[in-house]
């Protein structure tokens, strides 16, 4: 697996349903690849779900996702604060 993907993708992906666990694990399996990519580059939309969903994995990992604006921790504090000022359990 990707150095930066982290457990949070795996996780996603044991969640879905055999059939899309399954298709989503080949997908990812051929987008990590070059000459898989250049075969997914042949089917633009799975391409992109392909790509994206290796994205969406690589946003799990810190020191990839506080450069680009998002700190997990942060938006974990925001919410705690907006629930314990708005009276909400």
């Amino acid at each position: 697996m990707d150095a930066l993907v982290s457990a949070g993708l795996e996780d996603f992906l044991a969640a879905a349903p055999r059939p899309q666990r399954f298709v989503m694990g080949l997908l990812l399996a051929l987008a990590r690849r070059p000459r898989g990519a250049a075969l997914l580059a042949r089917m633009p939309l799975a391409e992109q779900a392909a790509q994206a969903t290796l994205a969406l994995g690589r946003y799990d990992a810190p020191a990839v996702a506080r450069p680009l604006g998002w700190d997990a921790a942060a938006v974990v504090a925001r919410g705690r604060e907006l629930r314990r000022t708005e009276g909400r359990p």
